[in-house]
């Protein structure tokens, strides 16, 4: 049998012990029944890494967190003896997390990550351990682990030590919705905790996993989201009457940010067709708003921003980040700072400014729709002004949501304090960075949604002009869960309706159908 043949399975995903694509790890993201398979690859590179370990502890070698302390403590021998139970000291003492527990899908994440890192042959852990973790993401046991307490470096140390916990038995897992100990879970599940042997606790709780889970669910929803936002301004574009000229081509060629030539081109295919737009060809305004007219340059920003992120996720996903590391081809370990959490945090920053941007210009034409000295549409986008408020008050939410973003978007990596003993004299604070981010991505979803609710509103007093086709998908999709306004009421479930159809693709489905795929 060939090494690297696929798993013959309709939703099965093969760790070959080699690469994992990031759009194989978003199809693990969004669907929980995806089954993992091992292959002989990836199980003959662990084997041969853990061959290495056992031969040098037989030979009595002393190896940094095989038979040492850690940290400050990595003076300290341990007796041969004594190792085993050295690794699941190291899990007990290190799970401390604190705050509100990873979003199960997160989890998930985290353990895939945590068992891919492991297949790539560095870590020398036994497979018997390898096809546990494996067989919990199966069958679905899901470990609880609080999200606060990393300052990302020397790993997730804290939070993997939660993920950790379970492998042994310990700990909390949820399985199949409910929450239990560990090993409970795992007994319901049908499996057995195993028990650690020398560097495999070590192993597990040393690496960035939890921080390139979140951030990589984050960057998930951004690719989605930022072609939301193209749909959203769009749509901004035609109820204004603004125009596309700021959209020609030709002014993204002579500043060819990719991102901003991307962006062009989406705005142009979701108002082809639009009869709005042919109606005021000849109007006396020249130009549109900064919000209108430099949406290529900003949204194409953000875009570009988060192609960056995604290279860093990449790569970090297929990267061995424990420490020590084991050369199985050199027969050497040595010791580095792969767990250092650097590269992760400055992206998860950079993803949270730009994620932010996109949120700071949406709510600008938000206020532009229901301002009447700006829009040449009704205030406040209602036809009974004064008895009515009509939408005035969801500018005030995108304004205090955005107001919000300006303090989560201040970067967490330039931030460092030491630990252990100022062994670990600098830190990434890559969890934070990630977490952040994760809240300026909710906040965005909110700050669309309005932006949607109130552009679809303000095509409302255009009729009968119709829109471009992708505009006229999109208030379609709108329209089937919230009607026009008429008089006030409560908007809140009209914006709980259009962030749901932001946040599940539905809306950008029917979008794409319509007009094409939004790039």
């Amino acid at each position: 049998m060939e090494d690297d043949v696929a798993v013959k399975a309709t939703r099965t995903l093969p760790l070959d012990g080699k690469r994992l694509t990031l759009d194989q790890l978003e199809r693990a993201w969004r669907d929980p029944a995806l089954r993992i398979a091992l292959t002989p690859s990836a199980e003959r590179r662990v084997r041969r890494s853990r061959e290495v370990i056992e031969r040098r502890v037989r030979a009595g070698e002393t190896i940094y967190g095989v038979n040492t302390g850690f940290g400050k403590l990595s003076s300290v021998r341990i007796s041969p003896e004594d190792v085993g139970k050295l690794q699941e000291n190291l899990v007990r003492s290190h799970a401390v997390g604190v705050g509100p527990d990873l979003p199960s899908e997160e989890a998930r994440l985290a353990l895939l990550l945590r068992l891919h890192t492991l297949t790539l042959g560095y870590s020398g852990v036994r497979p018997a351990l390898v096809r546990l973790l494996a067989d919990m993401v199966n069958r679905g046991v899901v470990p609880v682990i609080p999200e606060q307490g990393s300052v990302g470096a020397s790993g997730d140390l804290a939070p993997l030590a939660h993920l950790a916990l379970v492998a042994i038995g310990e700990g909390n897992a949820v399985f199949r919705g409910r929450r239990m100990r560990g090993g409970a879970a795992l007994k319901a599940a049908g499996l057995r905790p195993v028990r650690l042997a020398e560097k495999e606790g070590l192993a597990l709780i040393n690496g960035t996993q939890i921080m390139t889970a979140i951030l990589a669910s984050v960057a998930f929803r951004a690719r989605r989201l930022a072609k939301v936002a193209d749909v959203a301004a769009a749509m901004s574009l035609e109820a204004l009457k603004g125009t596309l000229t700021a959209f020609d081509p030709r002014i993204q060629a002579v500043r060819p940010h990719p991102g901003q030539a991307t962006v062009s081109r989406n705005v142009a295919r979701l108002l082809k067709g639009s009869g709005i737009l042919e109606s005021h060809v000849d109007c006396s305004k020249v130009q549109d708003s900064y919000s209108l007219r430099c949406v290529p340059q900003v949204h194409g920003a953000s875009r570009d921003a988060l192609g960056y992120v995604l290279g860093v996720l990449e790569r970090e996903v297929n990267s061995a980040t424990d420490n020590p590391l084991v050369f199985p081809e050199e027969d050497e370990i040595l010791s580095g700072g792969n767990f250092h959490g650097q590269p992760v945090a400055i992206a998860g920053d950079l993803l949270g400014i730009a994620l932010a941007e996109l949120g700071a210009i949406s709510e600008r034409r938000t206020e532009t729709l229901v301002n009447p000295d700006l829009s040449g549409l009704p205030a406040f986008l209602t036809p009974d002004v004064g008895l009515n408020s009509g939408m005035m008050i969801t500018q005030v939410v995108a304004a205090a949501l955005v107001s919000e973003n300006k303090i989560h978007a201040h970067p967490a990596s330039v931030d460092s304090i030491p630990t252990s003993a100022n062994k670990e004299d600098h830190v990434s604070m890559g969890v934070t960075a990630a977490r952040k981010c994760r809240t300026i991505l909710e906040n965005i979803e909110w700050v669309l949604s309005i932006e949607l609710l109130c552009g679809a509103q303000g095509l409302e007093f255009l009729r009968p002009l119709r829109p471009g086709r992708g505009v006229a998908a999109a208030v379609r999709a709108i329209r089937r869960r919230v009607p026009p306004l008429a008089r006030d009421r409560v908007l809140h479930d009209d914006m709980v309706a259009i962030r749901a159809m932001v946040a599940d693709g539905s809306l950008l489905a029917e979008v794409e159908e319509a007009a094409g795929p939004i790039e």
